[in-house]
């Protein structure tokens, strides 16, 4: 199932991480768990954040993510479904059959 993945990271966390050179380590890591299909980077609400978004395989997948932002990062973690343009057409389609 197509996921967004949004991780806020802790400011002092990311901080350190940041300083002590861990941080792309684990940003690659996250990627070779995922696969993303599409990755973006940016600050909101004033903290560095992530989008990916990644085809989750099953929900087991998800402590390995999670728990690979919340103790390294700190991080926020929220994952849910979501659907491309086409995706979108296909299920439309379908409500008026309901």
């Amino acid at each position: 199932m197509r996921t967004m993945l949004k991780c806020s990271l802790d400011v002092n966390v990311s901080n350190q991480a940041l300083l002590n050179g861990t941080l792309p380590g684990i940003i690659e890591k996250l990627m070779g768990i995922t696969k993303p299909e599409a990755a973006y980077f940016t600050a909101d609400g004033g903290t560095r954040t992530l989008y990916v978004f990644f085809d989750m395989k099953e929900s087991a997948d998800m402590p390995p993510i999670g728990e690979l932002m919340w103790i390294n990062l700190g991080g926020k973690v929220e994952m849910q479904p979501v659907m491309n343009a086409d995706e979108l057409k296909k299920g439309l389609s379908n409500f008026n059959k309901m």
